[in-house]
């Protein structure tokens, strides 16, 4: 059997650091040079608009980090989609003053939360009277620091919180994982190049999410590769009981 027939978790350094941490800081800087070279925010940017045919008002991105990514996706789709309000989720407050007015000047409004996802998911479940808060959940290279009973846990929280779920993260494959061998050559630091192997080794194919989303109650829409690095999927959620017909 193949190494990467099975998803292998290992603790990343990058989790384990302070925001403010000089290592932290370079290896964020790496990862938003891996995220162009592995075309996350177009990738991002054209299943959004494959699978929201209307423009959305309110979005949930979890695992946000410091927001840069969702500002590349906005700036694809903003032309058509104005008045979008973005709601930012992640354990550690990295959004600054700045990000809300680049987001603004695109006619968004952003608003940041900085909690763990499974504390928020369960405290806004107890407070949910029936509906979904948001039009869409986005995930990028987010869902793979799970294993598989962390996710299902995840993905059944999330089912009140969105019809739809839209997520990009490493496609687990030998030429993926080579590449990641090869990120010294662009100069990633001692963090980006632990991390980007074992996000690798973390990360999907074939229709795992799919099946961890059935298995949460939802219905899985499109899961695929996306380029040689990437791995999508889409998945449509249950109505929240108080809604349905």
């Amino acid at each position: 059997m193949s190494a990467l027939a099975q998803r292998s978790l290992v603790p990343e350094i990058l989790d384990g650091l302070s925001a403010d941490d000089a290592r932290a800081r370079r290896s964020r800087r790496d990862l938003a040079r891996i995220n162009a070279l592995m075309f996350q925010a177009p990738i991002m940017a054209a299943l959004m608009r494959k699978f929201l045919p209307e423009p959305p008002c309110r979005i949930l991105e979890i695992g946000a980090g410091d927001g840069t990514f969702m500002l590349k996706v906005a700036r694809r789709v903003a032309k058509d989609w104005r008045d979008v309000e973005l709601t930012m989720l992640d354990r550690v407050g990295l959004a600054t003053p700045r990000l809300a007015a680049e987001f603004a000047a695109l006619g968004w409004r952003l608003e940041t939360v900085t909690a763990d996802v499974f504390d928020w998911a369960e405290k806004e479940a107890a407070r949910n009277t029936g509906g979904w808060p948001f039009d869409a959940i986005t995930v990028n290279l987010f869902l793979h620091h799970f294993d598989d009973d962390e996710l299902l846990r995840l993905f059944s929280l999330l089912q009140r919180k969105a019809p739809l779920i839209l997520a990009t993260e490493p496609l687990r494959t030998g030429f993926a994982l080579t590449a990641a061998r090869l990120l010294p050559a662009i100069g990633v630091n001692d963090v980006t190049r632990h991390d980007a192997v074992q996000s690798v080794r973390a990360g999907f194919r074939d229709g795992e999410i799919s099946d961890l989303w059935s298995a949460a109650g939802g219905s899985p829409i499109e899961e695929r590769h996306a380029g040689p690095f990437s791995h999508v999927f889409v998945g449509e959620a249950r109505m929240p009981a108080g809604d349905a017909a």
